[in-house]
């Protein structure tokens, strides 16, 4: 496999006390403002921007919970005021000192700080996405885990489509044409956006974003870019902040970039892979490592392999979760069909690569690139956890196609919200009140959806019913 590569600064040992740090790194800097960032239940970044002179000393940031009930169009569920606080109160927003990076497309020098939500009382909120989060990774901890991750993140650079009537169109590169056949891995095909990825990557630098390697991937103009491994927590901020950094680049060059999980009707979609294992946190070793190495695995991974396979489909709400999401699943050439498991096998949904020993890993290549990365692994860290408290046992690996043996997901975003709700297990995991309210959301927008009606319907069935 060809692939790009560019050196990374090592990142900043992060000293304490947290806020005095946090303020003398910006005051280092000359920071003028700060963004004050919250990642809301799509993935987006919602918050305020502060003077960096009002932000020195105030820590009480204020936002209200009603932007994690809130559909991606802008609207409220029917139920809002059951989900939140009946007088629609404000949280507390308190920064990670640990998240603080350059803002570096910014005229002055400001900062982008991730910022917990909290109640009045002090306790993590519970619709905070980064709280649900947060919530698996205690669960594990008490067990003596620590869950590492590596995300690999696709998408697609696309023309400037300011009428959503017509239809996506890949941009043309430095040789001003567009892409029209498949250019997997190809160096060239990359170096056609020479300028954009450049930008990026020098955007990533200065934000000790740990993007490693650039490959083209099969779509037109479809690009795919994978993250060094480390803590769950850490990598889900770096795809937050990635998508924000890589649409501000292309749009810097007169196109976009789009995390859409099928663009294109004639093009395969995009998918978020999830690399995961599990570290003793007293000597670092590998818990899912066997004791003869190579395809050998533990009796703890096959257990968190069994509770994948058992909870994936009623987690599919987070891993595709919009409308367009299932297009990608039901119609793509690549994507998974059902739960089956296999080494080195990229047809099945849960592949094992090959690799070394401490290396033991499992890839779920369930979610979209439209996945909110917190919830995302949330949800995979959650059914993993299940399968090892369960003490389940994994079907037996898949050699050949895993396509051939049928489709088992849901079908479609209603059907996955069904399966949540159907799965007290996984609720209870991720937490019940966000999941009631992450539920009614979605129901919400996949009724609003619903109330469209598309060009097809008119085309086809206007005349001919």
């Amino acid at each position: 496999m060809t692939t790009r590569t560019r050196s990374r600064k090592a990142a900043a040992p992060k000293p304490v006390p947290q806020e005095s740090t946090l303020l003398r790194w910006l005051k280092d800097r000359r920071i003028t403002e700060v963004e004050c960032l919250v990642p809301d239940i799509t993935g987006n970044a919602r918050g305020k921007i502060i003077p960096a002179d009002k932000f020195s000393h105030d820590y009480g940031t204020r936002l209200p919970e009603g932007i994690f009930a809130t559909t991606v169009t802008g609207e409220f569920p029917d139920d809002y005021y059951e989900l939140t606080s009946p007088s629609d109160s404000d949280m507390i927003l308190r920064p990670d000192a640990d998240t603080v990076r350059m803002v570096p497309w910014a005229t002055d020098p400001t900062a982008q700080v991730i910022h917990d939500c909290f109640t009045k009382t002090g306790e993590p909120h519970e619709l905070a996405p980064r709280n649900v989060l947060r919530r698996v990774l205690n669960a594990y901890a008490e067990l003596g885990l620590r869950p590492v991750v590596a995300p690999e993140l696709e998408f697609f650079l696309v023309q400037k489509n300011t009428d959503p009537d017509f239809p996506l169109l890949p941009p043309a590169g430095r040789s001003g044409r567009p892409e029209t056949a498949r250019q997997s891995y190809s160096i060239d095909a990359v170096n056609e956006f020479d300028p954009i990825l450049d930008l990026m990557y020098d955007y990533c630098d200065a934000m000790k974003l740990d993007v490693d390697t650039l490959i083209h991937e099969s779509g037109a103009a479809q690009l795919e870019v994978n993250f060094t491994h480390a803590n769950a927590m850490d990598l889900a901020d770096q795809v937050f902040l990635f998508k924000r950094t890589m649409r501000e680049s292309a749009m810097r060059h007169g196109i976009y970039a789009t995390f859409l999980a099928k663009p294109m009707e004639n093009e395969p979609g995009s998918a978020m892979h999830i690399h995961q294992s599990l570290l003793r946190i007293s000597d670092g070793s590998n818990v899912f490592t066997g004791e003869h190495g190579g395809e050998d695995f533990s009796p703890l991974f096959g257990h968190y392999l069994a509770g994948l396979q058992k909870y994936v489909p009623a987690a599919m709400a987070f891993f595709a979760p919009n409308v367009n999401s299932y297009r990608r699943l039901m119609f793509g050439e690549v994507s998974p069909s059902n739960v089956h498991w296999g080494f080195d096998n990229r047809t099945c949904g849960l592949r094992v690569p090959l690799d070394t020993p401490e290396n033991m890993r499992v890839e779920s290549r369930f979610a979209g690139s439209d996945a909110n990365p917190y919830l995302a692994i949330a949800a995979t860290l959650a059914a993993g956890l299940l399968g090892i408290r369960e003490q389940g046992s994994p079907t037996a690996p898949i050699s050949g196609s895993a396509k051939e043996l049928g489709y088992d997901l849901p079908r479609s975003l209603g059907e996955a919200l069904d399966g949540l709700e159907a799965c007290p297990e996984l609720r209870e995991m991720l937490g019940e009140r966000f999941c009631r309210a992450y539920v009614s959301v979605k129901r919400k927008e996949y009724e609003t959806f619903f109330r469209v009606i598309s060009s097809w319907e008119r085309e086809f069935l206007l005349l001919n019913v």
